[in-house]
């Protein structure tokens, strides 16, 4: 399959809003006095939690080197990691406040949760960017994946696994967290495709996306539906897909299992059929964007070169946003994603008992 283009594109159009949590309101400040500060600027960067290897492996690193770069090496970046935790987040942007930084990228653990946090911010003349997860509150910019899309390549994942099988059993269907916005668009685009084609026999919404809560979910759904009643899985991501297929193997059942983030032991349960697919998020140019929306705003600068789209929160409209396409990853396509990106080397991917398994399929280099 052919990875999707990236779209980030010039020439958005310039918004005027009402007062009422609007875009325009969340940045707003004195322009000049900002812009006088060039490129000596101090960044605060938060992010959720680091179970999930993405963050620490890939988006934290990359928007640190693209702040870097767009300000000549002058910028300081101030960093925490929420741990899961949004009381922990709650202080580590008031942390953020007290060390006076110029602008906030907030990927956040709950993001109904971080609202008055997000007002905070913006009272102490903060703007802030969500990143990857749209936070509410009177957010300045904001950077993802298309989240329906990807609960879409999903489904339609799934529905090519499962062939001339989808009416001859039930699906499990693993969403992510209440508490995080981006499940439940995923959740949404996958039920776009999988509703009338597959019966869906049992759903979990999955507390903190954690692999060991899935695990019991999947057990719970065995034991209820029947072992020779499941046809596939649906799993919002990878790590979640890590604690269903042990439960499938722990009952002996061997079916199609989505996934998401292309993890690295995602990526070599791929190469092991032992899950069918991941969703290919390329981080460079959602960090990229999150670094360039970041920077322009602590400078007083547009965001029209930046942000394309337009997206509305539960508290903010036409928030000026850049959203990344994204691949379905499958043992065919790996040499040509992850591989190709840079993201993982076949030596990586094909180390320890997975070298049999990476000859099988030709992934050699």
């Amino acid at each position: 399959m052919r990875r999707v283009s990236v779209a980030i594109a010039a020439g958005a159009m310039a918004i005027s809003l009402a007062a009422c949590g609007s875009a325009e309101e969340a940045g707003g400040g004195d322009e000049t006095a900002t812009a006088a500060k060039g490129d000596d600027i101090k960044v605060g960067l938060l992010l959720p939690e680091n179970q999930t290897a993405r963050y620490e492996k890939f988006d934290r690193p990359l928007i640190e080197e693209k702040i870097k770069e767009l300000t000549n090496g002058k910028a300081t970046v101030d960093y925490n990691n929420a741990k899961q935790d949004a009381n922990l987040q709650a202080q580590q942007v008031d942390t953020m406040i007290t060390n006076k930084v110029d602008v906030l990228i907030l990927d956040a653990v709950d993001a109904k949760a971080i609202k008055n946090s997000v007002q905070r911010a913006v009272d102490a003349g903060i703007k802030v960017v969500a990143y990857d997860r749209l936070a509410e509150g009177p957010i300045s910019a904001y950077t993802s994946f298309d989240n329906v899309q990807v609960g879409k390549t999903q489904g339609e994942a799934l529905l090519t696994a499962l062939g001339d099988k989808a009416k001859d059993g039930q699906v499990v269907m693993m969403n992510g967290s209440v508490t995080d916005p981006n499940a439940a668009q995923f959740k949404e685009g996958a039920h776009s495709v999988l509703d009338g084609k597959v019966k869906i026999g049992k759903e979990y919404d999955t507390k903190e996306w954690k692999p060991e809560n899935a695990n019991s979910n999947m057990e719970a759904a065995i034991s209820a539906l029947g072992k020779d009643k499941i046809i596939g899985v649906y799993s919002a991501n990878d790590g979640m897909a890590g604690g269903i297929i042990t439960a499938l193997k722990g009952a002996g059942i061997d079916v199609p299992v989505t996934g998401q983030d292309a993890e690295l032991a995602g990526v070599q349960r791929i190469v092991a059929g032992e899950q069918y697919m991941s969703v290919y998020k390329p981080y460079a140019p959602e960090a990229n964007a999150a670094a360039e929306m970041a920077v322009a705003l602590a400078q007083g600068k547009s965001l029209d070169s930046i942000a394309k789209d337009k997206v509305d929160s539960g508290s903010a409209k036409a928030i000026p946003s850049v959203l990344v396409d994204v691949t379905s990853l499958t043992k065919d396509n790996i040499k040509d994603t992850v591989i190709k990106d840079g993201v993982y080397t076949i030596d990586e991917i094909c180390a320890g008992k997975y070298k049999a398994a990476c000859d099988k399929i030709g992934l050699k280099k």
